[in-house]
């Protein structure tokens, strides 16, 4: 499986390498969007996940802050199903067993 990385400046000026989990266009919003992450954990052992806006055909385009609750809305409920997915296939991995 091929994964995909991109690198970013923080706050500090430090360099973060992202990992791309998905993208998606939605036909509710007409944007598209980039789910990824830096793979660090959250105070709960969760990894920490983002999103921004972004446009595909323009792989120099800045990546834009997602400002509406309808906008994180359609992603919270993207991330949701795939969580749903995740666990279910592997409570049927482990049925199989």
């Amino acid at each position: 499986m091929s994964q995909s990385t991109f690198t970013m400046i923080d706050e500090s000026g430090k360099e973060v390498v992202y990992e791309v989990l998905f993208t998606f266009e939605s036909d509710e919003t007409n944007k598209n969007y980039i789910v990824y992450t830096d793979n660090k954990k959250d105070e709960t052992g969760n990894i920490e996940v983002y999103a921004s806006i972004y446009d595909p055909k323009d792989p120099k385009s800045k990546l834009e802050a997602i400002e509406t609750d309808k906008e994180w809305k359609v992603i919270e409920t993207i991330l949701e199903t795939l969580q749903e997915e995740i666990k279910n296939k592997q409570n049927e991995e482990n049925n199989e067993q």
